[in-house]
């Protein structure tokens, strides 16, 4: 009776275990997911936003997140000037907001071609 009663244990401790596996399974595959497609892409585009805004030079034209286009003519640590329009306007703007280098676009189409 001893060997039957420690028989049904240790099958219902294995059958626990294998219960938590496919419980958890279908968990850890989700999150599994949400890194490779999500997260994972996520951050290798914030990391080329990053380096476009860092590589900025005076003389490329840009975008700003506002719709500003404008060509930079003083770079400094955390923002840039840019001269916009006809009458040569000129504004200070924070590289964070920067959306688009158009210069090196143009150039990478050119270099292609």
């Amino acid at each position: 009776m001893n060997n039957a009663y420690a028989t049904l244990m240790s099958a219902s401790g294995n059958a626990t275990t294998g219960g938590y596996l496919v419980t958890f399974l279908p968990l850890v595959l989700i999150l599994v997911f949400f890194y490779f497609f999500i997260m994972k892409p996520q951050k290798k585009q914030e990391k080329a936003d990053r380096e476009m805004r860092e590589n900025v030079d005076v003389g490329d034209e840009i975008i700003t997140n506002g719709g500003i286009i404008g060509i930079v003519t003083q770079v400094k640590e955390d923002n840039v000037v840019i001269e916009t329009g006809g009458d040569r306007s000129k504004i200070r703007i924070m590289k964070w907001a920067i959306a688009k280098v158009v210069t090196d676009d143009d150039e990478d189409s050119k270099d292609k071609v």
